[in-house]
């Protein structure tokens, strides 16, 4: 106890001290309190403000798409190699496509076949000129229908019905009321000049009905039934010219049976591939395109794409496009009073679909096509517009037509007349390296059969009725899977000899009386079951070596016709149109001989 009070003694501050550090420690802890609940509502809003920034972010920003989470699954050497194809119509599953075309090479761009044959429809001996059959009483006019190519084979076949009844053909008149609305006449986009004088010798064409007395010849209008042969002409229009002199014939496209003796098929080649010869302007502004084509490419694709909103209509067919679609069709489909409903399905069974953009972007990749090919597209106005060809686009970027390589002021001679656009296009895809088409038109066909013509250069028609399948389940399967039965499919189909089967030719898609073999090429048959060998092991993607432009086809067509029976000099003009005097004559190809019943002899498909 004295020890305690001693000691508290020696600190007499102590119990000061103490006191005024509790009181300091309270005064600090009661400051920090004050000050922490100050800070703290500031702290909250701030955090508040940044929440509501990530959500608002987040709500502005596009949804995920698996797209391009699958896309992360690759690394960038894989990414060069392929494109993670997003389909847009049917099957929306991703699609991984290589962006090379495979391995098969110049197998998908030349054939050693074309050696085999060429073209050839220099006349018989026997076949009499039209001079000596004509009559001078008989005149025979017709009026063409349809688009510039559906006209197309109403003028050859107009040549083949006036020899048959030994008339005058007066020049065609060509079809301004359809679709097209095209105020063109024949001279506006043939050479009319030409196509009279390289037919002097087999029929006698006249620009316009004489007059009798100054006065005018009134003609009497009928039509003849499609598909007519012969003797259908003779019964049903010889009898009308013998009585009334003068018979035009409306409507006239197909309207000439695809059956005729060798002769009268040899005069439609003579009238279509030969005497139909597009104006000076036209093939010089065809040239220019393709030259321009040329410059982009050594090689390049020409696609005719037929993807109008009245032609998706007039198919009955549906292309994906939902609700949307099927009411801007209906509501088209209700111009044609006489068009039947159709089923969709059942139609694209059939095969008689059109292919999408994009179906015919996979085909081609499928049968070998990279994306460094350059694409020639011929179109009118495609429906769904860039949303339609993006996924044709993305396949293959080098992208191109008639607008995008020639300039508003070179076209403007040629933007009003929808035939005239049409003719460009033409020359354009005939002179591709492969020309396709999305369905089988009549430019198809048109281009089809003056392609096996020129030595069968690569003309792929899809095998819709096969493919549309596939193209159904192309998610489910691998590439290598998928291509494998594409090129399958497509055997048969790639214009190459002999591939059209018996009785079922359409002579203007396939002039096979019009095709000689050549005989100093080697056994036609042992060439044609080796090729079918290759088709089988899937390497039957072989189309025509194809090194000749529009200006090479012409000046091969003005060889071919000095070469003709006819006479291409001391031209004589009357009221009527040209005569000519004869020349010597020599024969066209040589001394070819032309089997049309071997080639008319078929590969199944």
């Amino acid at each position: 106890m004295k020890k305690k009070t001693q000691q508290h003694r020696r600190n007499p501050n102590h119990t000061s001290n103490s006191s005024v550090l509790a009181i300091l420690q309270s005064l600090i802890f009661c400051r920090r309190r004050h000050l922490g609940s100050q800070l703290l509502p500031l702290f909250s809003a701030l955090i508040g403000c940044f929440l509501f920034l990530v959500a608002f972010v987040s709500f502005l920003s596009p949804p995920i798409n698996h797209h391009h989470v699958h896309r992360l699954r690759y690394n960038y050497s894989l990414l060069d190699e392929e494109i993670d194809f997003l389909s847009h119509l049917g099957n929306t599953s991703i699609f991984l496509v290589p962006r090379a075309g495979g391995g098969l090479g110049d197998e998908i761009w030349t054939s050693s076949e074309s050696e085999l044959h060429h073209g050839c429809s220099q006349k018989s001996e026997t076949f009499q000129d039209g001079d000596a059959k004509t009559n001078p009483e008989r005149y025979l006019l017709i009026v063409t229908s349809g688009g510039l190519n559906q006209q197309r084979t109403g003028i050859t076949d107009a040549v083949a019905a006036a020899y048959m009844l030994n008339s005058t053909l007066v020049v065609p008149e060509l079809d301004n009321r359809s679709y097209w609305k095209d105020k063109s006449n024949f001279s506006d986009i043939f050479d009319v000049d030409w196509f009279i004088t390289y037919l002097s010798k087999d029929v006698n064409v006249i620009k316009q009905l004489p007059t009798i007395e100054g006065k005018p010849l009134h003609p009497y209008r009928t039509r003849v039934p499609r598909r007519c042969d012969p003797e259908c002409y003779q019964a049903r229009v010889l009898p009308l010219l013998e009585r009334k002199k003068v018979v035009m014939l409306t409507k006239f496209d197909y309207r000439l049976s695809n059956r005729l003796d060798t002769d009268l098929q040899k005069l439609r080649c003579r009238a279509n591939y030969h005497a139909l010869r597009y104006t000076n302007p036209i093939r010089e502004m065809g040239k220019k395109l393709v030259d321009r084509m040329r410059t982009k490419s050594n090689r390049y694709i020409a696609l005719h794409l037929r993807f109008e909103s009245d032609m998706l209509a007039f198919s009955g067919c549906y292309f994906g496009g939902g609700d949307k679609e099927r009411r801007d069709l209906e509501q088209i489909r209700k111009r044609w009073e006489t068009l039947h409903k159709q089923s969709p399905d059942r139609e694209r069974k059939q095969g008689k679909c059109p292919l999408t953009p994009e179906e015919v972007g996979l085909m081609l990749r499928a049968l070998g096509y990279g994306e460094d090919v350059h694409i020639y597209v011929a179109s009118g106005e495609v429906y769904g517009g860039e949303e339609t060809l993006w996924p044709l686009k993305q396949l293959f970027p080098n992208f191109h037509s008639k607008d995008t390589i020639a300039t508003k002021e070179e076209l403007a001679p040629f933007a009003p007349y929808s035939s005239r656009l049409a003719a460009l296009d033409f020359i354009v895809c005939n002179e591709s390296d492969v020309f396709v088409a999305n369905n089988n038109g009549n430019m198809a066909k048109m281009l089809a059969g003056r392609r096996r013509y020129f030595g069968y250069k690569p003309t792929i028609r899809p095998n819709a009725k096969k493919l549309y399948r596939l193209f159904l389940d192309r998610g489910n399967m691998t590439w290598e899977e998928f291509s494998s039965r594409v090129r399958t499919h497509q055997i048969g189909f790639m214009g190459r000899p002999n591939e059209s089967k018996p009785g079922k030719c359409e002579f203007h898609e396939n002039p096979v009386a019009c095709i000689c073999d050549d005989p100093k090429s080697p056994s036609l048959n042992e060439s044609n079951n080796q090729s079918q060998i290759k088709l089988n092991n899937n390497q039957d993607v072989q189309p025509i070596k194809s090194d000749r432009n529009e200006s090479k086809v012409i000046v091969k067509e003005q060889s071919t016709n000095e070469q003709h029976n006819h006479s291409l000099t001391q031209h004589i003009k009357n009221e009527n149109g040209i005569r000519v005097e004869e020349l010597p004559r020599t024969n066209e190809n040589g001394s070819g001989h032309c089997d049309a019943i071997k080639l008319c002899n078929h590969t199944n498909s």
